[in-house]
């Protein structure tokens, strides 16, 4: 995914299937359409458009992130470990130790399959939340809450809540698929916290009913990796900006980030997120990722 770190399948690195270039290419929003799409939002938002750049713009913010997704195909299944650190605008903090699984999905059109499981403090112990992504439909989204012994689904038009108390949605815990989006690209300049590295800055539009953003803009270097992304609310406002660091590559190929931090812009809580662990080909299977593994998840 282009701006996350497959924390939720593919949900908060890049994501790519190999397929003949036109093939490829199909699964994206067409051309035309994307430059209706990225003219909407600018006027929405009162942004100004180069116009006449507008479609070659589309089709190279396209490329860019098809290209992140085809260049972290192929990674089957992974385990992790990390800690969620919350924070209040006071600086204030709290730590949760949770672990996620992810299954790969094969096809442009299918999403992955993942699974959050909190194991600590006591009051969350236990807490878990499955995902099936989709593309263009609604997520499916369960959770299982230890104290009521019960699986909730979450409803589709609740994704711009909360996780758990933190500045991360139930829709940033979704998988970031390719087909979700139309994109734009806006321009090259040094990385975020990586300023000698050029990045391509590409906005990308949710194309998915009752997303919680109007747009977002991610910074990504030619390996990928996303260093910065901000998110807008329906109103145009910077709501959040999220920041990756401490790549590590795995397989050798494969990066990822080991720490993420979410800063709400219009409350000054903050949300980290920092990896212990990641591994690959682990062997889990789908049958791992139903809602009777939920409930045995702790």
């Amino acid at each position: 995914m282009m701006f996350s770190n497959k924390i939720m399948t593919s949900a908060l690195a890049g994501l790519l299937v190999t397929t003949a270039p036109g093939l490829a290419l199909a699964a994206g929003v067409p051309t035309e359409e994307g430059v209706l799409i990225a003219t909407k939002v600018a006027e929405r938002c009162k942004d100004t458009l180069d116009t006449a750049a507008l479609a070659a713009a589309v089709e190279k913010g396209t490329a860019i992130a098809l290209a992140a997704e085809e260049y972290d195909s192929g990674f089957g299944d992974t385990e992790s470990e990390m800690h969620m650190t919350l924070y209040n605008r006071h600086g204030e903090s709290a730590t949760r130790d949770l672990r996620q699984r992810a299954l790969e999905m094969e096809g442009l059109d299918v999403g992955d399959k993942s699974m959050v499981i909190f194991d600590r403090p006591r009051d969350v112990a236990g807490t878990a939340m499955l995902t099936f992504s989709k593309v263009l439909e609604a997520d499916d989204q369960w959770m299982y809450m230890p104290a009521i012994k019960r699986v909730k689904r979450i409803s589709s038009k609740n994704k711009s809540g909360p996780f758990m108390g933190s500045e991360f949605a139930f829709e940033d815990f979704s998988g970031q698929e390719f087909g979700k989006y139309a994109y734009r690209f806006l321009r090259e300049e040094a990385c975020p916290g990586a300023e000698d590295l050029m990045c391509a800055v590409v906005e990308r539009y949710p194309l998915y009913e009752n997303s919680g953003y109007v747009k977002q803009i991610g910074w990504s270097d030619d390996m990928h990796r996303n260093y910065r992304t901000e998110f807008y609310n329906r109103r145009c406002d910077l709501l959040k900006i999220l920041t990756a660091s401490d790549f590590r590559q795995y397989l050798d190929h494969y990066w990822r980030a080991h720490k993420l931090r979410m800063e709400n812009q219009l409350t000054g809580k903050a949300t980290d997120l920092t990896w212990d662990t990641f591994k690959f080909g682990v062997g889990l299977s789908e049958s791992d990722f139903n809602q009777n593994s939920l409930k045995r998840a702790r």
